[in-house]
């Protein structure tokens, strides 16, 4: 079985097709940056990318994702902070930090869809992912600063380094 996960083509040989796609990250391939919350697809901890939109990775079995595209909280920003991740840091989100990579995955979803969404907006796409420290504020403020920032870039590719952003005539994020 062969998933592309992050831009990167992986061999997953032969895995279980009813696997949880969150096991095959964590467990089979070493990405433990999304996080097990409550195996029902209702916390967000375990949220990534598949073809840009926010997934539950602990319901998606791997045998349904065969040519679809998979990022996760590591291939967010590969070579430097995508502005989420640079927002969060500025906002002091994280208390305990576990809910946060699904967070912020939801947010950088979010606003690659709306790069400047309302209130509404960011309620709505940030109600599925909870927080046990009750951080909700930060994380709407950490939201929007990003929304900010993302407005002075003209383009982006999710894990495009500055170098070849740059080269192209734009930034990455």
């Amino acid at each position: 079985m062969q998933l592309t996960i992050n831009g990167q083509a992986q061999d997953l040989g032969d895995l279980d097709p009813e696997m949880p796609l969150l096991w095959a990250l964590r467990d089979i391939l070493g990405l433990v940056g999304t996080k097990y919350g409550c195996g029902v697809a209702q916390c967000g901890a375990c949220t990534v990318w598949l073809d840009d939109n926010p997934v539950r990775s602990c319901q998606l079995t791997v045998g349904a994702l065969a040519g679809r595209r998979i990022t996760t909280i590591e291939g967010l920003g590969q070579d430097e902070l995508h502005p989420v991740q640079r927002a969060w840091v500025e906002h002091d989100v994280a208390q305990c930090g576990y809910c946060q990579a699904g967070q912020i995955m939801s947010a950088a979803a979010l606003l690659k869809r709306d790069p400047s969404p309302s209130m509404a907006a960011i309620e709505s796409a940030m109600a599925g992912n909870l927080c046990r420290c009750g951080t909700y504020t930060r994380i709407v403020a950490a939201v929007q600063s990003a929304a900010q920032s993302l407005a002075q870039i003209d383009c982006y590719e999710v894990g495009e380094s500055a170098q070849a952003a740059g080269d192209r005539g734009g930034a990455a994020v």
